[in-house]
């Protein structure tokens, strides 16, 4: 033996003496040094004991020639036994690399437990000294486990009749004192077969004896059985299986198990023999202490599917006792979980409703809010009326909703996500009342008289998310077709006319209450009806917060959405506004957390345009007024009358020619000023 190239069994001093050791050879070789200025005296410095043994216990199977400890182990030759480390129970070298390979015959399978493991831990990844399981012939089949350190309770089954393990400890200087391991192996045909494991399904844990985990595929659903299913199941058996949804930054999934078929028979109801074992909230069942922190144990017939997960895991134990039964047949559904409070749709989807006749208040949300709502997505959400005697309020809280144009508010430029608010009508006739986006918030939604309900709808496209919105509902008594406030403006022979909103010039505030108005203007077939906002100032900023406490709404015609407005100082193309046709209607909507404002004064002009109609005169007899500026034709009374009439940056029906003399009786003249609403005369 050369013992210079022989494997170091390490070097001691001090009082602690090394641990057991067992050569790897025929021959070990112990050697004392001193310097020259030790001391030795009488005392007694080591002492220990030997003994020469045969290495059968080393010898587990068929040794590999020219291998210090390679072993073929043949389940037809030895269907169960040991195999060691090869100096075990002592320190085993450094610098060494056995192998253990597996061979049963087809049918079979091979049980691996590790009795007593000790090995040197370089980490977590074990990068030292390791033990590899793998799950076939050669390193080349799946690995099963890595393992160092000290291991307990360390059970491994191969899939088919092969399994190789291999022990590789690294050439090192580092002084370790670990044993290796003893393991226990038995080939078999009476482990459970995995045919039970749907393959389209679930996935057989490796190394497991018959645990498996089924991985959602986007609201998908599997089958799960009991080993042997639909025949009797193998006494004495323990199976887990572990299911998950899907979670991560765009989706979040939780899990609705049902039972199809179910016999696990029971001599009483604690399940005391055979059970199944559920664990809804998201427990890790491989943790021992948490094993008997199930939420449900089943068996006999107390079964009362379906069960639904609080998280993206559900997990069950199924053990199978002493008394057989045919098992169980399960489904496994995953569900998206949006975290919407209401009543989700039978179909799935992200699709909620709210019914009067069940709740009058409450709160909606986009999915998973505060967190960011998924990509790619359509949410509907219906607050649906018990009667023609109700309305509904919605209100939002909290809004952001993703646009490439920060300063969009609503309407047609929100192209990337969206909500949209619609009324609904009997016959399922909907009708737009606007779309948001941005920053900026809705302001307070009321459902029209008429109408059975409102519907939310939330878009959200492939590209990036934000936080998206929350809101309230609440449905209350419809008491009036003009609401709290308004009327109908539109009376015979008038042609224009002044409309406020309630206490103006004070501030309308929250002693007011809930305030919704409505006001409806009906012109002349062949007349238009223009609205100038004389005096405005509404609580809110549409393009940085939007009008969340109150807000104006103008319909410029009844089938499409309204203009919605509101802030302190308008823009100049929501100052004025021209109808589409012969009908006008205009809201005001304030929240319950409104702060108040002054409110505003608005005009409505009955008007025709010459461009549409031939480009007539407004002579018309003298019937009429034409504007200088807008070139609308007024009625002739109006002229003079205080207001302006004529539209924005047009005040030529109010000039200076509203300064006329003309007399009265035949003695005197009056000088009449038309200043606002106030007429002076001076009689000479």
């Amino acid at each position: 033996m050369d013992l210079i190239h022989s494997p170091f069994g390490g070097r001691y001093c001090g009082q602690i003496p090394p641990r057991r050791r067992v050569s790897l050879y025929r021959t070990a070789v112990l050697a004392f040094f001193t310097d020259k200025n030790s001391s030795i005296g009488d005392d007694l410095l080591f002492q220990g004991t030997y003994l020469f043994f045969k290495d059968d216990q080393f010898q587990v199977g068929t040794h590999v020639p020219r291998t210090t400890c390679n072993f073929t182990i043949d389940g037809l030759v030895k269907r169960q036994g040991d195999i060691v480390t090869p100096t075990y129970p002592g320190v085993y070298p450094k610098d060494l690399t056995c192998a253990y390979k597996f061979i049963g015959k087809k049918g079979q399978r091979i049980r691996l437990e590790f009795r007593d493991f000790d090995t040197f831990y370089g980490g977590p990844h074990c990068p030292l000294d390791a033990v590899d399981v793998y799950d076939g012939l050669d390193a080349k089949a799946p690995l099963i486990g890595r393992y160092c350190g000290q291991q307990r309770n360390v059970v491994i089954y191969s899939t088919e009749h092969h399994m190789l393990v291999t022990f590789t400890t690294l050439k090192r200087t580092a002084d370790s004192q670990n044993r290796g391991f003893l393991a226990k192996f038995e080939f078999s045909e009476n482990f459970v077969k995995l045919d039970f494991i749907s393959r389209e399904d679930s996935k057989h844990d490796r190394g497991s004896e018959c645990d498996q985990t089924i991985l959602s595929r986007k609201g998908s659903s599997a089958v799960v059985y009991s080993p042997n299913y639909p025949f009797p199941y193998i006494p004495g058996i323990v199976c887990k299986y572990n299911v998950y949804g899907l979670q991560d930054e765009q989706h979040f999934e939780r899990i609705r198990l049902d039972f199809e078929k179910f016999d696990i028979p029971s001599a009483d109801s604690t399940c005391s023999d055979g059970f199944l074992r559920i664990y809804l909230k998201g427990q890790d069942i491989s943790v021992s202490y948490l094993y008997e922190k199930h939420d449900h144990e089943l068996c006999s017939n107390n079964v009362s599917s379906p069960y639904w997960s609080e998280g993206q895991r559900l997990s069950m134990i199924f053990s199978s006792g002493q008394t057989q039964g045919s098992g169980f047949k399960a489904r496994f559904l995953f569900a998206t979980e949006y975290s919407i409070p209401g009543t989700p749709s039978p179909l799935g989807g992200c699709n909620f409703t709210y019914m009067s006749s069940s709740k009058k208040r409450g709160e909606f949300n986009s999915p998973r809010h505060p967190a960011r709502y998924p990509s790619n997505l359509t949410c509907t959400y219906n607050f649906v009326l018990a009667g023609p005697h109700e309305n509904v309020r919605l209100y939002f809280d909290q809004f952001k909703v993703r646009a490439n144009d920060t300063t969009v508010f609503y309407g047609s430029y929100c192209q990337e996500d969206w909500v949209e608010i619609y009324n609904v009508f009997y016959g399922g006739k909907e009708v737009l009342l606007g779309r948001y986006c941005g920053d900026s918030y809705p302001g307070p939604v009321e459902s029209d008289p008429g109408t059975i309900g409102l519907k939310v709808v939330l878009h959200t496209d492939e590209e990036g998310v934000f936080n998206g919105f929350k809101g309230r509902y609440t449905f209350d008594e419809n008491i009036s077709i003009n609401r709290d406030c308004g009327s109908n403006l539109s009376v015979p022979g008038a042609a224009s006319g002044v409309f406020t909103s309630p206490k103006y010039p004070e501030k309308y505030d929250r002693s007011s209450g809930l305030l919704s108005c409505s006001w409806q203007i009906h012109s002349a077939k062949d007349h238009r009806i223009l609205l100038h906002f004389e005096s405005f100032s509404i609580e809110g900023e549409m393009e940085t917060r939007g009008c969340a406490m109150a807000a104006v709404r103008v319909w410029k015609r009844l089938d499409e959405p309204p203009v919605e407005i509101c802030g302190e100082k308008l823009k100049e193309e929501h100052e004025t506004f021209m109808s589409e046709g012969n009908v006008m209607k205009i809201t005001f909507t304030t929240a319950d957390k409104v702060a108040g404002g002054k409110g505003f004064r608005a005009i409505w002009t009955e008007v025709k345009i010459p461009a549409l109609v031939g480009g007539y005169d407004c002579d018309d007899g003298g019937l009429y007024f034409r504007c200088a500026n807008s070139t609308f034709c007024i009625a002739k009374q109006l002229e003079c009358d205080g207001n302006p009439n004529c539209g924005l940056n047009d005040n030529s029906d109010e000039g200076t020619h509203c300064m006329s003399i003309f007399p009265i009786g035949s003695l005197s003249v009056s000088y009449c000023v038309h200043i606002r609403t106030v007429v002076y005369c001076i009689s000479l």
